[in-house]
């Protein structure tokens, strides 16, 4: 059987310096009615131990454990790692620390993300739910707890916390307009899971340019998926079969559309001159495709920034709890090679 080595407790160094533990608890939390040599001594010895505080119960003495919870749907997409960059810069200017959960855009992950956060007893949790989340009871229970709730890019209203966005619609609307000025007139969008609040307001600026600009609205150019890059090549198959190609392609993420744009190469179409396409989010790898991808960018590491003065109110009571405050971050179009017909 395994020998496994056992942790230092307080007790261990209790022992070892035939004190009591309660005398070094003191000592390592620097009570003033410890001496300064005994405290010394404690520091040194738990060091030569390799003694490590329990921060969860030390957070459960003091109310307090200076760490946020922050969930997010997938670390591997720069938007997301850019807004818990923005998160990190203010919350540790002010003695935070951050927990990251991923949630892979699956509901039952992410209640179990919630439910070891609460555990850990943090002190409030900033999150974008996942994809697969219509029902909203675990984050119900968060406010139910008084743990302070922020979300960021997918919210929910009626949840009544502190929000941050960046306007989806206007950035749609946009991308397509964009797209018609560049004489598109059979233009697809590629939509998310419609439950997620940023991908129905992506499909409504998309439907009112075109209204706009007296284009009918066909929903058989509405295709719904998950948009990661693998729909992308499935819904660009799709396109090829029809009789009459898009001459633009609106996407609501920046990975379905260089999907669909890698299959209509191979397909020998050339973008942007047959089909312009336009993505959104601005990932990092929009630049470095050929041709390079127009996008819209949500400015994420603000949207991080945002987040966290949000959180920090909440801790002031700066925030009104019957109209919370939802900070509208303005898109900005980001045209590049792929849409140029013009």
């Amino acid at each position: 059987m395994k020998n496994e080595k056992k942790k230092t407790t307080i007790y261990d160094i209790a022992n070892e310096l035939d004190i009591t533990a309660s005398t070094v608890s003191r000592a390592l939390n620097d009570n003033p009615n410890v001496s300064s040599s005994t405290k010394k001594l404690v520091v040194e010895t738990a060091r030569k131990m390799n003694y490590q505080a329990n921060s969860i119960a030390a957070a459960l003495r003091k109310g307090k454990s200076n760490t946020i919870g922050v969930i997010v749907p997938s670390m591997d997409r720069n938007f997301f790692a850019s807004v818990v960059r923005g998160i990190e810069d203010v919350v540790n200017d002010s003695g935070y620390n951050i927990i990251i959960c991923q949630s892979n855009d699956s509901v039952e992950k992410e209640k179990a993300n919630i439910s070891t956060l609460l555990e850990a007893q943090v002190d409030g949790i900033i999150a974008s739910y996942a994809k697969e989340t219509t029902d909203f009871e675990h984050y119900r229970e968060i406010k139910e707890r008084n743990v302070p709730l922020i979300l960021f890019d997918r919210v929910n209203d009626g949840l009544g916390v502190g929000s941050v966005v960046i306007d989806d619609y206007l950035g749609a609307y946009k991308a397509t307009e964009h797209l018609i000025e560049q004489g598109c007139k059979r233009i697809v969008h590629f939509s998310g899971p419609g439950n997620v609040s940023i991908y129905k307001e992506r499909r409504r600026g998309y439907e009112e340019a075109l209204q706009a600009h007296e284009i009918s609205v066909d929903k058989n150019l509405i295709i719904q998926s998950n948009l990661f890059l693998e729909d992308g090549y499935e819904m660009a198959k799709q396109l090829l079969e029809l009789d009459e190609l898009p001459d633009g392609i609106f996407s609501a993420s920046d990975f379905s559309a260089v999907g669909a744009m890698e299959i209509f190469k191979r397909e020998g179409l050339a973008i942007p001159e047959q089909v312009a396409i336009v993505g959104f989010s601005n990932e990092q790898f929009t630049s470095f495709v050929d041709p390079s991808l127009t996008t819209v960018d949500q400015h994420s590491n603000q949207m991080g920034i945002y987040a966290a003065r949000l959180f920090l109110d909440c801790l002031d009571d700066k925030i009104s709890t019957s109209t919370p405050p939802k900070t509208v971050l303005n898109p900005e179009l980001i045209i590049r090679g792929s849409s140029m017909k013009k």
